[in-house]
């Protein structure tokens, strides 16, 4: 089964995906991580990346596409995949068409409010890359794994999440237009507890089977 996890920044999407890849026995696929490890190995892509996602701006469709291509028709996605992050225009959703057939489509909903307090939260130690979140942090500001300053990306910041949400709902929002058109799209409330919210998503995806 092929499935596209839809939703603004810090939605939930790479959470929900390991929860439902579990389940499912398929592969989670997030553009995301893939990019940030181009960006941590300064790689060519890696570098043209980094100045878009510092600004909360979408990184180019040239680039991105040539990383899911590569990523889905792998071996290991013979039996499907979740898509987290991509795609995120129309234009990618029609590219993503002509490189595998889609399944269903989860869309999760939060308010952008929610969203900008979870992300501007989020720390994460530059050695190990353990992530944590000031709400469950105690005052605490190093790493419990090394010992390390815990410190703050800058795509987490308050005034870049806001960028983000307002390109989100500027280029991303027409998807939910797109899949609703094709009858695939599932929405799902993502502002409840991560355990709602995956047994929500596995009884669309039973339903849609």
């Amino acid at each position: 089964m092929n499935i596209i996890f839809l939703g603004p920044p810090g939605a939930g999407k790479g959470t929900q995906a390991q929860i439902v890849c579990h389940r499912l026995g398929i592969v989670q696929i997030s553009t995301g991580d893939m990019l940030r490890a181009a960006i941590a190995a300064k790689t060519e892509t890696g570098l043209k990346a980094k100045t878009f996602m510092d600004a909360g701006q979408l990184v180019p469709d040239d680039v991105v596409i040539d990383i899911v291509r590569e990523r889905v028709t792998a071996k290991d996605c013979e039996n499907g995949f979740i898509l987290d992050g991509f795609p995120r225009t129309v234009e990618q959703a029609r590219a993503l068409d002509g490189i595998a057939a889609i399944d269903a489509v989860i869309n999760l909903d939060v308010a952008d409010e929610a969203l900008v307090s979870r992300l501007s939260g989020r720390r994460v130690c530059p050695v190990c890359g353990a992530p944590y979140h000031v709400d469950r942090l105690g005052g605490e500001t190093r790493c419990s794994v090394d010992g390390t300053p815990l410190i703050q990306r800058d795509d987490d910041k308050p005034e870049t999440v806001r960028n983000r949400l307002t390109v989100y709902h500027q280029k991303t929002a027409p998807l939910i237009d797109y899949y609703q058109g094709k009858g695939t799209l599932r929405a799902i409330d993502g502002s409840v507890g991560p355990e709602a919210v995956s047994e929500a998503i596995l009884r669309a995806l039973e339903a849609n089977r």
